[in-house]
């Protein structure tokens, strides 16, 4: 590699420009130039390799990249988008999609194709040549007198793990800790990282501020940028150039008030400064594993992203503005905005529109004005899950309690409303507003209380209105008082009355006499659970119609306890109509089992229930309908397993994953599927994994990890060795049965097939051996081809393997399961998996409920059961 070192003078090499702005070397300066070309010629090192500094003997040429120490941040030249022109900048070096998250020349981009030369000068500034190596374009203009240079070895610039650039002084500081002259973070373009601040220094006068690029080909700065208002409690604005568009509201100790999902965050930790040296905000991350960045994008939104590993992709997670009523100052002066209100705008209670008819014609900008004026008979009025108004005209006392600032608002006729900046905690802390309250909003879920100034009369019209609401709470009581009362004495004297006309009758036999058909048992059952869940009811009527009288050509299938059939509801929803066999005396426990339990499951990865019909002896289910049917109508099938590719496959095992998660660990109750095949995972119209039959399922106590049965149930092939054989099963039985999954849709056969090398071969041992010899990647479905990711499917056969290991204690639980599938992680060896229960050759997958019956399931679609 050969070096380049820069002559020491008493001058600078380069003329010092303002930041960021083109260089114009003067004349006299034109021989100095031409002798550091000749130099850079002739003793040029351009850094191609894996090193994270720039040195005054090292220069970065285009095509060669700075990497920081532990891989995750790159530097180098870039093109953006479409363009041909060439900057300077900072991306994400572990992510296939190149994010660039800092721009050092972005007014000033290198315009022709050849090279670009990026190097240090005398005085220690980072500079960028244009592809001539003649003219810079660019310096950070750190400008260190020379007199301060005593060693320029000990000055470099370091690119740090963070995707900060800095200039670091090793004899600066100490050992440990090494003084950083200059900062890539000090000078943000349109993303903001962990660890960098948004905000001014009061003391140097920087101010932190992301800015938007003007298109995806152009990174120069665009129309939209952030803005730190401190003529108030501080607040952070966007805006496109002076235009206001969307506020954060004021910190109020937890986060955000204009950002109630802040306060939902577990993977970050927000941090907010408001000191007599500066005002800033900034967040770090727990988990540095994960790429999380905020960055403004070129259409005026704030978003925050989250690289996914599985997807490839960068995953949207918050944004704004989100809304129509996240837009500033949209519904005017003392107009409250409801996006969930058809006319989006309304006035505060005691306010009217400013101009009625333009209010009338959805011209909301002139607000709403008081319909009284201030009296001795106010008072303040509480809303609440609000976004309290713009602070710019509000004075805060962090000393005085909310009563005290009830008290000092209620003395001046112009203050118009007041707020804890603790949010609605009981912190000591004041916020008053005199004037207009202008940007404010209500939240379904989050925000604070906002206490307005309104007059006697609207107090009085509150206090009748909040009489009238309790006077008709307690009405209500009264009469399901009075109506429970009267039902239970009818109950009561019913069966009074028929306990005397059978006994009259002899027939009164205890030991002899047959219990009550169950179906009347259930049905009765099936109502007081249905109304605890407001699971909705059809009647047997619209069943009929919907199904066209159960009609063979909707049939999507038959299981072990009734057929599934194609179903249109009156309002034109197509559904799946589950319809319990009658003569299945198993099928009415299960049908039991699926409304104590589905009713409860709330998942996007299980099959929703929509409502259910119980007329006599029908017992009747209905789903929502998924058009691809279940996976092994396309997994098995040498024909339709081609549209299968690898992403899909990807997508539905942790699809597959996180639904069994929610069952064991998410949900209100912790379940044991028992069942999990690959009949019983539906496909919906974008593909995505439905978890269904629950008539196997076990509901677990809270700390419940496991239970032992006399009746097995399930399908042989998924069942684990314990509960196969000593009828032992837990959440780990379920981690066996996805096991077995994982390598059915990795490969395309049932662990069941037929294996004609060795008749006593299933789909475990089959992929062991592959595992064993060094051959895995031979178990994946020809049908994918050589184009899926290896390393990735490699790491999930080796997860598949964990997950079907003989001995339950050694199997991961579902969440260590994602974990491993979702990231970059170190997997643990597998020991020996579970060779058990092997169904004969040809053989279906056969489900058992220990009695000696089974069923065989040809259904291209099945739906969920419970227990």
């Amino acid at each position: 590699m050969q070096r380049t070192r820069f002559r020491r003078t008493n001058q600078t090499l380069f003329p010092q420009p303002r930041h960021h702005q083109v260089i114009k070397p003067h004349q006299s300066m034109a021989p100095l130039l031409a002798l550091l070309i000749v130099c850079q010629t002739l003793f040029t090192a351009h850094l191609c390799s894996a090193t994270d500094t720039i040195t005054h003997n090292t220069t970065l040429r285009d095509g060669g990249t700075i990497v920081s120490n532990g891989g995750t941040f790159a530097l180098g030249f870039f093109s953006p988008g479409n363009s041909r022109k060439r900057y300077v900048g900072i991306w994400y070096n572990k992510v296939s999609e190149q994010t660039v998250v800092w721009v050092a020349n972005r007014a000033n981009p290198i315009n022709s194709s050849s090279s670009g030369l990026l190097g240090i000068d005398s005085r220690a500034n980072l500079v960028i040549f244009d592809g001539n190596q003649t003219n810079p374009v660019w310096s950070n203009n750190v400008s260190i007198p020379i007199t301060e240079i005593t060693n320029s070895s000990s000055l470099f610039y370091k690119l740090l793990d963070s995707g900060n650039l800095v200039l670091v002084d090793e004899n600066r500081g100490n050992r440990g800790s090494p003084v950083f002259l200059w900062q890539s973070f000090d000078y943000p373009t349109h993303t903001m990282l962990p660890g960098m601040k948004i905000g001014v220094n009061l003391k140097s006068g920087l101010n932190w501020t992301l800015t938007s690029w003007k298109s995806p080909d152009d990174p120069s700065i665009g129309d939209y940028s952030t803005w730190v208002d401190r003529s108030g409690p501080p607040e952070f604005f966007l805006r496109s150039g002076s235009r206001l568009i969307w506020r954060t509201g004021v910190w109020n100790l937890e986060g955000w008030s204009g950002i109630p999902r802040m306060l939902q965050e577990d993977v970050l930790n927000y941090s907010f400064v408001n000191s007599p040296d500066e005002i800033s905000f900034s967040y770090i991350i727990y988990n540095t594993s994960i790429f999380s960045r905020f960055y403004l994008d070129d259409s005026g939104k704030i978003q925050r992203s989250v690289w996914l590993d599985s997807g490839r992709r960068w995953n949207r997670f918050w944004e704004a503005p989100g809304d129509r009523c996240d837009n500033f100052g949209g519904c005017g002066a003392f107009g409250i905005c409801n996006p969930n209100n058809a006319w989006i705008c309304s006035c505060f209670p005691g306010f009217e529109p400013k101009s009625p008819k333009d209010w009338n014609n959805l011209d909301r900008s002139q607000g709403c004005v008081r319909k009284r004026e201030c009296d001795n008979g106010d008072g303040f009025l509480r809303l609440s899950k609000i976004k309290i108004p713009d602070a710019s005209n509000a004075r805060v006392n962090m000393s005085m309690s909310i009563k005290d600032c009830e008290g000092e608002c209620r003395k001046n006729c112009s203050c118009t409303g007041y707020a804890s900046v603790g949010g609605n905690g009981d912190v000591s802390s004041c916020l008053m507003w005199f004037g207009d309250l202008v940007d404010i909003r209500e939240y379904l879920d989050g925000g604070q209380e906002f206490f307005l100034r309104v007059d006697a009369v609207e107090l009085a019209n509150a206090a009748t209105t909040s009489q009238s609401k309790g006077s008709s709470s307690r009405k209500k009581l009264v009469l399901i008082g009075v109506l429970v009362a009267v039902g239970l004495l009818i109950f009561v004297a019913a069966f009074y009355y028929l306990f005397r006309r059978v006994k009259r009758r002899g027939y009164v036999q205890r030991k002899r006499h047959p219990k009550p058909p169950f179906s009347l048992h259930i049905s009765e059952n099936y109502e007081e659970a249905s109304a605890s869940f407001e699971l909705p009811s059809l009647d047997l009527d619209t069943m009929i119609v919907a199904t066209e009288n159960f009609s063979p050509a909707n049939k999507l299938g038959t299981g072990g306890f009734g057929s599934v059939y194609k179903g249109k509801l009156p309002d034109g929803r197509q559904v799946a109509v589950k319809r319990l066999s009658k003569n299945s005396g198993q099928g009415v426990t299960e049908f039991k089992n699926e409304v104590m339990v589905i009713a409860k499951l709330q998942h996007r990865n299980l099959v929703q229930i929509i409502g259910c019909c119980v007329t006599n002896e029908e017992k009747i289910l209905i789903y929502e309908y998924m058009p691809n049917k279940s996976l092994d109508f396309l997994l098995f099938d040498r024909t339709r397993s081609v549209s299968l590719d690898w992403g899909m496959r990807h997508d539905i095992i942790l699809g597959i994953a996180r639904g069994v998660l929610y069952l064991h660990q998410d949900s209100r109750l912790r379940i044991i599927h028992r069942d999990l095949k690959a009949s019983n995972i539906l496909l919906d119209a974008e593909m995505n994994p439905k978890i269904s039959d629950f008539g196997m399922a076990k509901i677990f106590g809270g700390n419940q990890t496991q239970a032992n049965t006399n009746r097995v149930v399930g399908t042989y092939g998924y069942m684990s060795p314990e509960y196969a054989l000593d009828g032992l099963f837990s959440i780990k039985s379920d981690v066996f049965s996805f096991g077995v999954l994982l390598l059915e849709i990795i490969s395309g056969k049932k662990n069941s097939g037929y294996y004609h090398e060795d008749p006593s071969m299933n789909l475990i041992k089959h992929t062991w051996e592959l595992w064993r010899e060094g051959r895995a990647l031979e178990l994946v479905e020809p049908s994918m081809g050589s184009s899926f990711p290896k390393e990735e499917v490699m790491k999930f056969i080796q997860v598949g393997i964990l997950c079907v290991q003989e001995s339950a204690k050694d199997r991961p639980t579902m969440s260590s399961v994602i974990f491993m599938l979702d990231n970059e992680t170190t997997i643990p060896i597998p020991k020996q998996p579970a060779f058990v229960l092997i169904s004969k050759p040809n053989s279906p997958s056969t489900s058992t409920t220990g009695t000696g019956s089974h069923s065989v399931s040809e259904m291209s679609m099945t739906i969920i059961e419970g227990r």
